[in-house]
């Protein structure tokens, strides 16, 4: 009886402990980022802390790219121009009308996804590269639009905007409240974006984008589907380009010229194009590594990007988090194998 009941202890123990190597493990996982996210803006300067905001705004971004691309298969090159309505929305709103900064972020959002609906509709028709083609054209032309209406955005001069203070009850200084700030609206697209892909609609999106003719023979609106994710993606796109305006209080059409689109599909595969923690990594990639070739060469820093591109490329084809979670599932053995040998064999 003594004996069975160690050999008890020590399942329950197996057991909590690969309880805890799953989920437990992966939401511990979270709380530890969430923990050194809030800690870090009091650890570096106010410069760094303006690149890591920087940093989680294109990761909201990119979060709507992966929506559209990675999860629903539908390729798109001109999600620069999404993330310039918003941040066009924003400055509009406050600049000629006085609107307060917080009351400017879902109209952006809104509006964004207003558009991006109109433009899912036609794209219906249209796959594959002939997509990524009449999405690149919207990021050509936009800044020319912007910079045509200059009685609204300011001509090729832009919109100069003061940065909002902390509020009252916050006391801190204006780029750590901004930090903040984005770290709760990347916080809240990312858990509306988890909830989404795991409802019956996220399952939809990901069966047209592996099986589209099995998903229609299921009874799947395609067309539905299609328009709400174009929809979505822009909406997160959109409320990224307003925390952006807000972040670096200025806005001109030079600002999100062709390759902010092209730098924001770099960052989605580099970080994991069908992942969600991948937007964090490619909003990293994004905002630090082209500084980082600079540093390393001021006479060719694109040609050092490139270089760190085709590291990332070739070392990790499956995009940083994709690579994460590889070696974190073949680690999976060897942390059960220690609690298989304290079990020993059952008499």
């Amino acid at each position: 009886m003594v004996g069975t009941g160690k050999i008890a202890n020590v399942d329950l123990a197996g057991s909590s402990a690969a309880g805890l190597s799953g989920d437990g493990w992966r939401w511990l996982g979270v709380l530890a980022a969430i923990a050194a996210a809030l800690a870090l803006p009091w650890l570096v300067s106010n410069y760094h802390v303006f690149q890591l905001t920087l940093a989680m705004i294109y990761a909201i971004a990119l979060l709507g790219l992966n929506l559209l691309t990675g999860y629903n298969g539908q390729i798109s090159l001109g999600h620069g121009a999404f993330f310039a309505i918003g941040g066009y929305t924003a400055a509009i709103l406050m600049h000629r009308w006085g609107v307060p900064y917080y009351l400017t972020i879902a109209p952006a959002g809104l509006l964004s996804f207003a558009i991006g609906v109109l433009l899912g509709l036609p794209a219906l028709r249209l796959e594959g590269l002939y997509l990524a083609l009449v999405t690149f054209s919207l990021a050509i032309a936009t800044p020319q639009v912007l910079k045509y209406f200059d009685s609204w955005s300011g001509g090729s001069q832009g919109i100069l905007l003061t940065k909002p203070a902390a509020p009252s009850w916050f006391p801190v200084g204006t780029d750590r409240w901004l930090y903040y700030l984005s770290l709760a609206l990347l916080l809240l697209v990312f858990w509306a974006g988890r909830n989404l892909l795991k409802s019956r609609t996220g399952r939809a999106l990901v069966a047209i984008r592996d099986h589209p003719i099995s998903a229609v023979a299921m009874g799947v609106n395609t067309a539905l589907y299609k328009t709400m994710a174009f929809g979505v993606s822009a909406l997160m796109t959109g409320i990224a380009g307003a925390l952006a305006a807000l972040a670096t209080a200025f806005v001109a059409p030079d600002s999100f010229s062709p390759f902010l689109s092209i730098s924001f599909i770099v960052g989605s595969v580099v970080g994991g194009i069908a992942t969600i923690p991948g937007a964090v990594f490619g909003g990293i990639f994004i905002q630090f590594v082209p500084n980082i070739a600079s540093g390393i060469s001021d006479a060719a820093p694109w040609a050092i990007y490139g270089l760190f591109l085709l590291a990332f490329m070739y070392l990790m084809p499956q995009g940083i988090a994709g690579t994460l979670a590889v070696l974190l599932r073949r680690l999976k053995p060897a942390r059960a194998a220690p609690a298989a040998a304290a079990r020993g064999p059952l008499q």
